[in-house]
């Protein structure tokens, strides 16, 4: 089944085109990623897909609903979620406590409830923890839950974000370099929980420098250049695609892809 569908999707700024006629969809339990080099246009690509830009062209599919133009709070509880390229967690919360901010569109909030403190928020608020600290156990954390974010390493707060983006429950999960700044373990342990959150059903998208990853996790490839599609196949096609080898992966990303 289809998740997430984008339509020839194009945006310019100042004249420039960010991203121009680009499509691609993503299956439930599938792991689609997109590469290119930087200014390729694909964190500017999520940017559209996630409601953050409105495109100047094309449409967004969600589940056969047309959702282009959703704000990305709408999209969100129509099962969107999305990490960031760069760490967004609240470093004075514990780890717990941020995945359970993300539980909030799955919480039923009313004023005079949570203003009186009455049994069914604190009801509320233990089975939210409890969801959090399951997914913290997903993600190899629930040892951590207490700590504050802050305090924990890189690799470990990158986890933390996206267990906060599973906490919504979602469908599809955009994922903007989860791996970048990590050293070699740590990315070995993101590579794991992608494939363990498209194993659960959910859709992944996924962009990532890292070409070991990419290639080792990846259902199907779509390359960026310039805002434009250049090709779109399986990590093999891809690999072995001169075109992008060349002009995109370089002798050291080609090495690693050859070694996935």
């Amino acid at each position: 089944m289809t998740i997430l569908t984008a339509s020839n999707i194009g945006i310019s700024f100042g004249g420039i085109k960010a991203v121009d006629d680009v499509s691609f969809s993503v299956d439930a339990g599938r792991i689609l990623s997109i590469i290119g080099p930087n200014g390729a246009g694909k964190t500017t690509l999520f940017n559209v897909v996630s409601g953050l830009y409105v495109a100047d062209r094309g449409h967004v599919e969600l589940m056969g609903e047309d959702v282009t133009g959703c704000a990305p709070e709408a999209l969100a509880a129509l099962g969107l979620s999305r990490t960031f390229q760069n760490l967004q967690i609240f470093q004075r919360m514990t780890a717990a406590e941020n995945v359970m901010v993300g539980r909030h569109l799955r919480e039923r909030c009313h004023l005079l409830s949570d203003l009186f403190r009455l049994p069914s928020v604190t009801r509320q608020n233990r089975a939210t923890r409890e969801a959090a600290l399951a997914l913290l156990d997903e993600v190899g954390l629930r040892r951590r839950a207490d700590q504050l974010a802050g305090s924990l390493p890189y690799g470990a707060c990158k986890r933390i974000e996206i267990a906060r983006a599973l906490a919504a429950e979602p469908r599809v999960l955009l994922l903007d370099e989860p791996a970048a700044g990590c050293n070699s373990v740590e990315t070995e342990e993101i590579d794991h929980l992608v494939r363990r959150v498209a194993n659960k059903g959910i859709a992944v998208v996924l962009v990532e420098h890292d070409m070991k990853l990419v290639m080792k996790v990846s259902d199907r490839v779509l390359v960026l250049e310039r805002g434009r599609p250049l090709t779109e196949g399986t990590p093999r096609e891809v690999r072995d695609n001169p075109a992008v080898l060349e002009a995109y992966l370089g002798k050291h990303g080609a090495r690693g892809a050859a070694r996935a």
